[in-house]
């Protein structure tokens, strides 16, 4: 599907533990070029109380760093922004309330994105600002809340992993009050090797050639080593140590005598710090060198790709049909009669019919991967790897709304699960569900042999489909499954007509 947008500016929003990214560019000719950037550290990731909610303070902080990221924004249509939270947005227990006003305060959708799709989209971000030399690199960005590392060669992705350590999180946790210590520093160090213990093998040197980072962190710490003289290029081990001593020294963050550290900075250089030397002793590291690019930069050339035919989450919808070994000519005629429903009940819905086809596209060719499990309940084992597989390009709630679709293709029709959709899916769903239950209906007998011209109205709880004179009754078994499903409808307050 390609989207014309109403400019030539795109944005991307990264809404991280530690800060807040806005990055705004232009798109000519396949080109970006940025044109505005902006960054405020809200630390949400360390508003989190002992439960996981977001604190009140951090709330507002945060939404008073949206609605100024807004205010710039309120030009742009939403087919070009993307707006994704990471680490913080991922284990706050009261986040969906919370998103739900972050939203209307940037004035646009937020996406939470996984671990593994957040370092796909940093590794998209760090390959397009390095040359494509056939190097294979190892690539670490420290978020607030977390860590990613990825192992690649060119733009594609190898290895990815993520880690629920960052800078926030560790400066929190081992050096409280901002106080530092050879004691805080090397059990702090220990505790991020045991986290990283289940790569080493996967991802010491040995197994790429290059090591390359990506965060505000990183770039703090090679800032301030490359100022002192401790390296010549790049973070080294030995300016690693260097930097340690000169904190342990200091004792406390408001000590910390680095004219290159931004003040706002210092208080989770810490945890940074230690995360970067546990990672260059377990893993090998001996130089890294900091890229450009991030993960704001991956939201851009992912959205660059929504918008020009080249939208991952297609190659990854095919990708997994292909590993659970789909009937492609089946999913293709669901696919075609649910579309063709679609078109004629579903045409002046909040989300544009295009979208609406992608996603019913979609549901269709993966509503069966629940057989490669069993045939009995196989919806609910396909709605299950759905929502809980690595799916690159898919946000969490994307992955929700497929697996929705996926679950609700046959049997109970899930009333509940529609309403815990993202707005406006909760009230869209439920229709483009009821064209995917028919399309699949109308082909049970996975005959090729074209379906006639079948009509369908959509109004309010009513659902009437049309058939050509006689075919019904030429066709008992496809009269008894509407029979079936016009009870099963039933019990979902939906009634059924068809003639």
């Amino acid at each position: 599907m390609t989207v014309t947008p109403q400019s030539d500016l795109l944005a991307a929003v990264d809404l991280g533990s530690n800060s807040f990214h806005l990055l705004v560019a232009s798109h000519r000719n396949g080109n970006l070029t940025v044109v505005d950037r902006l960054v405020e550290m809200v630390r949400l990731g360390a508003g989190l109380d002992a439960q996981n909610n977001l604190t009140p303070e951090a709330q507002i902080r945060a939404l008073e760093c949206l609605e100024r990221f807004g205010q710039r924004l309120r030009n742009l249509p939403p087919c070009s922004v993307r707006a994704v939270g990471t680490n913080t947005f991922r284990m706050a227990q009261n986040a969906q309330p919370f998103l739900h006003r972050a939203e209307h305060a940037l004035g646009h959708q937020i996406e939470i994105v996984s671990g593994i799709e957040e370092a796909r989209l940093i590794y998209q971000g760090v390959a397009r600002s390095l040359a494509p030399d056939g190097t294979r690199r190892l690539v670490m960005d420290i978020g607030g809340g977390s860590t990613e590392f990825i192992i690649g060669v060119d733009q594609e992705p190898l290895h990815k992993e993520s880690f629920r350590m960052g800078c926030v999180s560790m400066s929190l946790r081992h050096f409280p009050g901002g106080k530092i210590s050879a004691k805080r520093f090397k059990r702090a160090v220990i505790a991020a090797q045991r986290e990283l213990e289940p790569i080493e093998l996967a991802f010491r040197r040995g197994q790429w050639s290059e090591a390359v980072g990506a965060s505000g962190s990183l770039r703090a710490i090679q800032k301030i080593i490359l100022a002192a003289g401790w390296s010549k290029e790049g973070i080294s081990i030995a300016g690693l140590e260097r930097l340690a001593e000169g904190m342990i020294a200091a004792g406390d963050v408001a000590k910390l005598q680095f004219p290159e550290l931004n003040p706002e900075r210092a208080p989770v250089l810490p945890g940074g710090v230690v995360i970067v030397y546990a990672a260059f002793k377990i893993l090998g590291i001996e130089l890294m060198k900091v890229a450009d690019g991030a993960l704001r930069e991956g939201l851009l050339y992912d959205l660059v790709g929504r918008l020009h035919h080249t939208d991952i989450r297609s190659t990854t919808v095919e990708t997994l049909a292909t590993r659970y070994h789909v009937d492609r000519d089946h999913a293709e005629r669901v696919r075609e009669t649910a579309r063709e429903f679609a078109r004629q009940a579903l045409g002046k819905e909040a989300v544009d019919l295009a979208t609406v086809e992608q996603w019913l596209g979609w549901a269709a060719e993966l509503h069966e991967i629940g057989f490669d499990i069993a045939h009995s309940a196989y919806h609910k084992h396909g709605a299950y790897i759905v929502e809980n597989a690595d799916l690159p390009g898919f946000s969490q709630q994307e992955q929700k709304l497929l697996a929705t679709l996926v679950r609700a293709h046959r049997r109970k029709f899930p009333v509940k699960l529609f309403r815990d959709l993202a707005h406006p899916w909760d009230e869209l769903a439920p229709r483009i569900a009821i064209a995917l239950r028919l399309g699949v209906l109308l082909n049970r007998s996975r005959h090729p042999a074209p379906l006639p011209a079948v009509e369908l109205q959509l109004q309010d709880v009513q659902v009437t489909l049309r058939f050509p004179d006689g075919w019904l009754a030429d066709h008992p078994l496809t009269m008894a499954d509407l029979e079936q499903e016009a009870e099963v409808l039933q019990a979902a307050g939906l009634a059924l007509r068809f003639a």
